[in-house]
């Protein structure tokens, strides 16, 4: 079987072999978790033992945790329900933040993507009380906010904070007081869990967001139909591994991270490193070969067996200039010839090496100065190429 280098977690990562045990077991077994006989209250049981887990991830409480079909239903679910008129949120957030309202204020960004505080001040002092919304850690450049520090500008003016942090657990540590937001979104299958299942979580177990789903009770009549066990318990198991075992592969993925960046320089000095000034997650890189489309970029290493992304991958397949980028200032040139690279904890120095050798043959064949590999490939890694980096426990 021909070997996959599997390096675009950011999109999704694999589900962890936990995650698949447990939903499995929770498929064989009947119980609607609504239902008051046996069965139904041993899902309700299973469900809650979830929720407490994802509250724990990011020291919420667990009553203020509401299950939903993902990240994309979370933001909708607060952007569109939270009963303030202004909502702000950054040029740089997902696209399920940034279409959520129409109408909504783009607070800009610098050029490494991170939130104008200036700017975000003088929108907040035109109008009434707001919600702004802006991102943990940016899907696309791995760039992190000064979230606790937008957060305390937000909350002079009488703003409420949400923050997608969906791809943060597992590569950062994520505390909702620290981060001092009133509300949080996440996604299982960023961190190891099953597609199809997020969350909105409140500081608040009382918080007052109005369903856009409606025609039941559950999830304490916030968002109406019948709860994914399978997916919850999945989420369950999935956040609960990265509690354990984040800072581990956290650090495993940031030397790799720092190794590939490093040869890239070396090897490619013509390429650009985008975000690099800024503080990032460990897992996530993205670089621009100028001039060379995305597209040609993410089908070229597809044929070398290396999987990776340009952009958001919310965006039905298309691969085109990102608006990202765009929004950091960059021109077309950059902008449509960016790839990003992410790791995950099971990646390897041979992933990483695979990515290179597809790339740096396409970038000299695109007429780029390629030295030879004697000028050197970056710092060696301390573990042997083909050693997977696997969580310990």
């Amino acid at each position: 079987m021909t070997r996959l280098a599997y390096l675009d977690h950011n999109a999704g990562a694999p589900a962890r072999p936990e995650v698949i045990a447990a939903m499995v077991e929770a498929l064989a077994e009947p119980g609607n978790p609504s239902s008051v006989h046996a069965p139904g209250r041993r899902a309700r049981a299973r469900l809650e033992a979830a929720r407490a887990a994802i509250a724990g991830l990011v020291g919420a409480p667990a009553a203020a945790v509401v299950f939903t079909s993902g990240g994309t239903e979370a933001n909708n679910l607060i952007l569109r329900g939270c009963g303030r008129e202004t909502v702000l949120v950054s040029a740089v957030e997902h696209a399920s933040v940034r279409e959520a309202v129409p109408g909504a204020r783009i607070i800009p960004v610098d050029g490494v993507g991170i939130v104008d505080l200036a700017a975000l001040e003088d929108l907040l002092g035109q109008g009434g009380p707001a919600l702004v919304s802006v991102m943990l850690a940016n899907n696309e450049t791995g760039v992190i906010q000064p979230v606790a520090e937008i957060a305390a500008l937000a909350r002079r003016f009488g703003a409420l904070v949400h923050c997608d942090a969906a791809q943060a657990p597992g590569r950062l540590s994520v505390s909702l007081s620290e981060l001092n937001v009133d509300f949080l979104t996440l996604s299982a299958h960023k961190l190891g869990g099953p597609p199809g299942i997020g969350a909105l979580i409140g500081a608040n177990p009382d918080m007052a967001v109005a369903p856009i789903l409606l025609g039941g009770g559950q999830e304490r009549r916030r968002r109406a139909g019948s709860e994914n066990l399978a997916g919850i318990i999945g989420f369950g198991i999935a956040a609960r591994l990265a509690a354990e075992n984040g800072a581990a592969s956290g650090g495993m993925m940031r030397e790799l991270r720092d190794h590939l960046e490093a040869a890239v320089k070396v090897r490619v000095p013509g390429a650009v490193i985008l975000g690099e000034g800024a503080e990032r997650l460990c897992n996530t890189s993205c670089l621009a070969l100028p001039g060379v489309a995305a597209q040609v970029q993410v089908m070229a290493l597809d044929l070398a067996g290396v999987a990776v992304s340009a952009g958001s991958a919310c965006s039905s397949g298309k691969v085109g200039e990102s608006a990202v980028l765009k929004a950091m200032g960059l021109g077309s040139e950059i902008a449509g010839s960016a790839i990003r690279v992410s790791l995950g904890p099971d990646s390897t120095a041979q992933d990483v090496e695979m990515f290179l050798t597809a790339w740096c043959e396409l970038a000299r064949r695109k007429g780029f100065e390629v030295p030879a590999p004697s000028a050197g490939t970056g710092p060696p890694l301390r573990r042997r190429p083909n050693e997977r980096m696997r969580v310990p426990g």
